[in-house]
């Protein structure tokens, strides 16, 4: 739903700032169904036996978020790019805790270690990819805002381009050069997205 059809978040979400119970709940309810759509697609890029899911993610997102005072919230599109880059923050800081805690854990037999480091695959892409991006921020800080909501976000051209403030055929050719940058740097497996 573009913003011009929901002026109501827009108000609620510059009241934000303040310490504003009502804006809080009221941001929370209006946008709860894009925001566990995001946190889905997030979680589509996560092994199976994940201990988080979408809600957990949602919700996680939500108490980082509303915790930030000082954020000039601009309209819906700002903010779904903030939750966007949050819920990238939460699965990255679980996978490094998962990696910590498996390398404190004493050891386990082999049949259960095999399996275990089978799964863990898919938090370790995500921590590379996000470690890749980090590096591609240096170079290009939009392109890579634009992988950022691509590729873990699943935002669609358009939505990019809205909360970036930047027209779709940069958003495209963004894309195309990031996940160029990116598979060089992953070794070709990355940013493997739709167009």
């Amino acid at each position: 739903m573009p913003d011009s059809q929901a002026p109501d978040i827009t108000g609620w979400l510059k009241q934000l700032r303040g310490d504003t119970p009502e804006a809080a709940e009221a941001v929370y309810v209006l946008l709860y169904r894009e925001l566990h759509r995001l946190a889905a697609s997030h979680m589509r890029r996560e092994s199976a036996g994940h201990t988080l899911g979408a809600t957990a993610l949602v919700h996680e997102a939500w108490l980082r978020l509303s915790a930030q005072q000082h954020t000039a919230w601009r309209n819906r599109s700002h903010f779904m790019a903030m939750a966007s880059t949050m819920m990238r923050r939460v699965l990255v800081d679980h996978a490094r805790d998962h990696r910590a805690a498996k390398r404190d854990a004493s050891l386990m037999p082999l049949s259960t270690t095999l399996h275990e480091s089978q799964a863990a695959g898919v938090d370790g892409d995500v921590v590379a990819v996000h470690e890749a991006l980090l590096g591609f921020e240096a170079l290009d800080p939009r392109a890579a805002k634009v992988v950022e909501l691509r590729f873990f976000g699943g935002l669609e051209i358009e939505e990019i381009g809205q909360a970036l403030e930047i027209s779709p055929a940069t958003v495209k050719r963004d894309w195309t050069a990031a996940r160029a940058w990116l598979r060089r740097e992953l070794g070709g497996t990355a940013a493997s997205g739709g167009a």
